[in-house]
């Protein structure tokens, strides 16, 4: 969507502060005056918590004899989430106001023609996600990690990556910048984990994929850095073409976490080799904050979105996501739950490459008659999905594309696993 920015103030000359302009504090107050921020959904908010958090915390705490360790971290972990996610539900709303006054905001395309069309939204909000989800994850380090752990590195390595991310999506939501340098963002902000890396360098070849590849288990060696480079540059992007919609950049993040935390929690029950249990359970600690968080967001992005998450958003789940993968050990796993978002790329390659004609925004054409969303010949999930299933309201589109992705999750952790069929049957 179209954003309309005012660049901050120019700094001031030595001396004592001048005193604002009647201007400015009249328009300061103007905006606060004119953002009536909706309230989350919460109703939303619950149903994403007992869906996306029940599986995992029966399968950690009743199915699994999980070491008592373990349990502890996972719960400390757990404790210390929950409160981020009251906090980002705080946050929020003092946080728009702020980025409403700097002219950080938009209307949404989606609504154009009715009065949520004209409604200015708070841009970048994705920003309080990613400054919570940090202070947790590096306070999590005093009860988890010794001084002379071996993880302790690497998981500050993979912090210092989601904040650089997160700092270079917010310059990105500021700046706006061309593509071509989008590109780059990520490859710059991976660099503190390829270069604190110093674990395995193969792959383990998904189940569904072994008969295609010939091998269970590939040995990249030295290609296997450049391997997560494009991994990270991937994950980032993908998230942010795979968008548009009230509600679709959080939600699919929350449906691809939550398929994670099951995945790990199945390869610690399931696996006899300390250092994969060990690997599992870093990336639980990394995911659960990311998770609880980004559904307090979802809260306030749902349809109809009061806020918007911005580049900063996407690129920080998108990195988030990509160190979670890796270092967990699961990085080609966790390509099978980008799945929807590699199709919705490999749609987009003959646009994003200039192969046709890529207008600005991709996204459907509104009628505000009927309230309903066409498809258009783009070449991203949204349009296809518009074509291929017809007319239908933005919300009922986002839910469509959003059952896809829970879908495509599900077959990739229990067709992943030998025993995922029994398992399901079992909690059945």
């Amino acid at each position: 969507m179209d954003v309309r920015r005012r660049p901050a103030a120019a700094a001031g000359t030595d001396g004592p502060p001048r005193p604002r302009p009647a201007a400015a504090v009249a328009a300061a107050a103007a905006a606060d005056e004119e953002l009536v921020l909706r309230p989350p959904n919460l109703r939303v908010v619950a149903a994403a918590m007992v869906v996306f958090l029940a599986p995992f915390s029966y399968l950690a705490f009743v199915h699994y004899p999980l070491d008592a360790d373990l349990r502890r971290s996972i719960l400390i972990c757990g404790a210390m989430s929950l409160g981020g996610f009251f906090v980002v539900l705080r946050l929020i709303p003092v946080a728009a106001r702020y980025l409403l006054r700097r002219g950080m905001f938009g209307r949404d395309i989606n609504k154009r023609g009715l009065p949520l069309g004209e409604i200015r939204v708070p841009e970048s909000l994705g920003i309080v996600v990613g400054i919570v989800y940090l202070v947790i994850a590096i306070l999590f380090q005093h009860y988890n990690f010794t001084a002379d752990s071996i993880w302790l590195v690497e998981y500050n390595a993979a912090l210092a990556s989601v904040c650089f991310m997160l700092l270079l999506g917010f310059i990105d939501d500021v700046l706006d910048v061309p593509w071509r340098v989008k590109l780059l963002l990520p490859t710059i902000a991976s660099l503190p984990l390829l270069m604190a890396y110093a674990g395995g360098t193969s792959i383990i070849i998904p189940k569904p994929l072994v008969s295609y590849v010939g091998v269970a288990v590939l040995e990249l060696g030295s290609l296997y850095k450049l391997f997560m480079l494009l991994l990270a540059v991937f994950c980032t992007n993908s998230i942010n073409i795979h968008a548009g919609l009230n509600g679709l950049e959080v939600g699919q993040t929350v449906v691809i976490s939550a398929a994670v935390l099951i995945h790990n929690v199945m390869r610690i029950g399931s696996s006899m080799d300390l250092e994969s249990q060990q690997a599992h359970a870093f990336s639980i600690y990394l995911v659960l904050p990311f998770l609880t968080t980004s559904i307090a967001l979802l809260g306030f992005n749902w349809y109809p979105s009061s806020v918007f998450v911005g580049d900063t958003y996407t690129y920080f789940a998108g990195m988030a996501l990509a160190v979670v993968g890796i270092l967990g050990h699961f990085s080609e796993t966790l390509l099978l739950f980008f799945l929807p978002e590699v199709l919705n790329f490999l749609c987009s390659v003959p646009q994003l490459f200039g192969l046709v004609h890529c207008p600005r925004h991709r996204l459907p054409r509104f009628d505000p008659q009927t309230g309903l969303l066409t498809g258009t010949k783009d070449g991203n999930l949204v349009n296809i999905f518009l074509r291929l299933f017809g007319k239908c309201s933005e919300k009922s589109l986002c839910i469509k594309l959003l059952i896809f992705q829970a879908v495509v999750q599900m077959e990739a952790v229990f067709r992943y696993l030998d025993f995922g069929i029994l398992l399901l049957l079992e909690i059945l």
